[in-house]
This record gives C-alpha cells, structure tokens and sequence, in this order.
C-alpha cells in the first residue's frame, strides 16, 4: 500500500508564521468536534507505563518546567546538520504550541506544529500530540508528518498511540528529571513506521549559552535508537523554556548542532494564522476517510 495512502487510512480510523541559520557556535543567522475525555478508545494503548486514568481533564495544560507547552509559543532552532552524502545544510525547526487539542487513546492532548527546513526549504511537516499526567509527566502520544520535496507534498506518515497496533506512547520528558535514573522510552511503533527512540539524563546544573540568553541550570538528555549503538543526540533544556540547544556524541552521522535563536509569544492574529494552517494539514490526512470504503465489483 503506499506510504501516503496508508496514513490516511489510519489517520481517519483514529479521529479526530514565522522563518531564518546558525553555526555550531549558536552565532544566529533568525473547533473540531473530539470525543469527550475517558472516552473508551478502539485500540489498545497499553504498553510504556501508558494509562488513560492518570490524566484529568487538564490533560492538554502542559506546565512541566522542563517542557512547558503555552498555547502561541513560538521556538526557533537554527544550526546545521551533514546529509546522507556528508554534505554539510544548513537546517532550521520551528515550533508552534497551537491553540488546538486533540483526544487520542482517551486522553485530551494539546496540538504542536513543528517544521523542519533544510538549506531554507520545508522538509516536514508534523503535528505532534502531548499531554500532561497527573504527576507532571509529560506524555508524546503520536505524530502526524507530512513530507515535502521542492514545495510538493511527498507523503504522510501518522502513528498515534493505539495505532497502528502495537503502537505505545512514550515520555517527553519526566516530572523531575535527574541522574541516575534508568532510561525510557519516548515511544514505540513497529513496523513498516518502526519509531524507537530512548532517553536518559545525563546532566543537570548545566551552564549554556544560547542567542536566546544564558542559563545556569539546564539539563542534559540523550536521545537514541537502540539499533544504531553509539549513535546519540544531545538535547538541553531550560528551566520556564524547554528546548535551548541541541548537539551529538558518539557516531551520529547527522551531526545536527542547534541552539534557540527565537523564543516568544504569538499576538492572536499570528496565532490564528496558525490554526487555519494546522488544520488545513490534518484536513488533508483525514481527506481519504470521508469516502466510502472501497467494495467488491458487482
């Protein structure tokens, strides 16, 4: 089946402004209508410590100081990164906390917009799902990206908690994070999607200094795929910001080096710019359920 016609199926059966390079110094270069809450999902979403009873209806107000998720908060990432051919890009990640939710596996999840840019051209697309338990963790329940080649929509991919089938979600980031705890995963989906990313604290009480401003306290996270063994992603978070800086160990071929060149708030106009533009991505995913199924000839 292919990839894009896959996603819009299972994207039906689970429901439902800003631009600018940096290099590795981080010297800046610039209502649709959802099931009620509890709701009893058709799939499972067992799997990863996942229960729909840990969350209240304040599922979707994320305020984990690590991972804060302010509706019309906008980040900017600037940096570089090596492709498949060793050629150096220059890449850029936007993301947008909406003013939109959305109830995946029972549990009411507030909607990100994030898009990465490659040499300054859209290379995805992704809406994101988070929610927050009752203990302050914070949950990433599923993605739907959209992939862009030269201005053209070159596919979907969707996974969501649930569903496909084996699907789990996984932690964005704990309620206290600190050293010495055991790693976790971020969420799993088998294949043909196969997402299988793990984390763990590597540091806290950490100074970096970022084009967005200095700060004493940040922690460390690793990132990594345990079929690529040494191959791990260096993320940094602030206290009241979240995301600051991105980096690499080990034998990571992507190299990716980011920092925050952007952090504020969008006015009400921006951000509804925004809203028009995110459901307009998931109308295009969900645009395959509204037909009838496909039937026997006669």
């Amino acid at each position: 089946m292919p990839l894009l016609l896959a996603v819009l199926l299972v994207l039906a059966s689970c429901e439902s402004e800003p631009a600018n390079g940096s290099d590795a110094n981080g010297s800046a270069t610039e209502a649709a209508v959802s099931p009620s809450v509890g709701a009893s999902p058709a799939v499972s979403t067992e799997g990863n410590g996942f229960d729909p009873a840990n969350f209240d209806a304040d599922s979707a107000t994320v305020d984990n100081p690590w991972f804060p998720l302010e509706p019309g908060t906008h980040y900017v990432w600037e940096g570089r990164a090596f492709d498949d051919d060793g050629q150096r890009i220059v890449r850029r990640v936007e993301f947008v906390v909406t003013d939109l939710t959305k109830v995946i596996g029972g549990v009411r999840a507030v909607v990100g917009w994030d898009r990465d840019y490659n040499d300054d051209r859209l290379g995805e697309s992704e809406l994101i799902f988070y929610a927050q338990d009752e203990d302050g963790n914070v949950w990433h329940l599923g993605e739907y990206v959209e992939h862009w080649e030269e201005g053209e929509l070159d596919g979907g991919r969707l996974w969501v908690v649930g569903d496909p089938k084996g699907a789990m979600a996984g932690i964005a980031m704990h309620a206290e994070p600190a050293t010495g705890t055991p790693e976790y995963s971020q969420g799993f989906v088998p294949p043909p999607w196969f997402w299988d990313d793990h984390a763990r604290v590597s540091d806290v009480g950490v100074r970096t200094c970022v084009p967005v401003d200095c700060y004493d306290d940040a922690i460390v996270i690793e990132e990594f795929e345990p079929r690529f063994p040494g191959a791990v992603q260096l993320k940094y978070y602030a206290r009241g910001v979240g995301g600051v800086r991105i980096g690499w160990s080990g034998d990571d071929e992507e190299r990716e080096v980011m920092v925050l060149t952007r952090f504020h708030r969008l006015g009400p106009q921006a951000l509804a710019r925004v809203r028009s533009r995110v459901l307009e991505q998931e109308d295009r995913g969900l645009a395959y359920g509204r037909l009838p199924p496909a039937e026997p000839r006669p």
